[in-house]
């Protein structure tokens, strides 16, 4: 059976009254998209943020009749004018699996692969990194992860002790893993990050080297590389007790940068390493450095 969606093109301020009036008149579920080409970045505590230009899409059962909601939405708006509203037929498809074909194995190097579980490795020879997309951040389609792990695909890491600040879905902690580091202090401050990284790495076959913990679990380590994929903002709160957990030349990788936050991370953390050129993808950086 096919559904129905009525979608309403609103802006910011107003797509909280359509998502409600959708939801209390028979909406099986109400979705917000981007109608333009806005990002959003992390927001503040407490703050729900849309997009200057938003979709408002109720999904309805094929035999609503949505002619007369929309009068309904009219007559509840008032003296407002409604938004730009359209109809939409939804094919009826198995939603459980519709969703994972969006999802292909990623090549970040020559021989390394992100690979979703239900695909099979395009090379398994190659270090194949098993990753589904989840609740924690990082399934490795973003630049910030494929600058991370591009970074590790090219560096020597057998018996290195490694930081993966910010785990999220573990996927750096992995990858370092499988690329031969000896230990991965994998830490975040979102427990639910924690329980992913830990699954994930069960099921890539590298828990035992893998050791998970809130950022006040691992107070005095020192180590060979510390990589943090997070903004720029705790970036700069934590460089110095960043730079207290890498040993003399060894390596910091940031990642999760803008263009117009470098000058400041850079300076902020030239206090304690020797700063490498920048690297770019899709507008996002990564900044390395080594130890004095």
């Amino acid at each position: 059976m096919p559904w129905l969606q009525l979608i309403f093109n609103t802006t910011q301020q107003e797509c909280p009254l359509y998502s409600d009036i959708l939801s209390n008149n028979g909406a099986l579920s109400v979705t917000l998209e981007d109608a333009g080409d806005q990002p959003i970045y992390e927001p503040l505590p407490g703050e729900t943020p849309h997009w200057p230009d938003t979709r408002v899409i109720g999904l309805f059962d094929a035999d609503t009749n949505l002619d007369k909601l929309v009068a309904l939405v009219k007559e509840q708006i008032k003296p407002k004018i409604i938004a730009q509203w359209q109809i939409e037929e939804l094919e009826d498809r198995d939603w459980t699996t519709e969703w994972t074909k969006d999802f292909h194995p990623i090549q970040i190097a020559s021989d390394l692969w992100i690979c979703p579980s239900w695909c099979e490795p395009p090379e398994s020879e190659a270090t194949n990194i098993y990753m589904d997309p989840g609740l924690a951040f990082g399934s490795g389609t973003h630049a910030t992860t494929y600058l991370c792990m591009s970074w590790l695909a090219q560096h020597q890491l057998s018996e290195m002790d490694m930081v993966d600040y910010g785990c999220g879905s573990g996927i750096l902690a992995i990858t370092a893993a499988k690329l031969g580091a000896k230990q991965i202090w994998a830490i975040d401050n979102d427990p639910q990050a924690l329980i992913s990284t830990r699954d994930n790495a069960k099921n890539n076959t590298v828990e035992d080297v893998i050791y998970t913990g809130l950022p006040d679990s691992f107070e005095d380590l020192l180590v060979d590389v510390l990589m943090a994929n997070i903004l720029a903002l705790p970036l700069v709160e934590l460089a110095e007790k960043f730079a207290n957990m890498v040993k003399p030349h060894g390596d910091i990788v940031l990642s999760g940068i803008l263009p117009d936050q470098v000058d400041f991370i850079t300076k902020t953390y030239a206090q304690w390493f020797e700063i490498k050129p920048i690297t770019v993808k899709d507008n996002w950086i990564r900044i390395e450095g080594t130890r004095r």
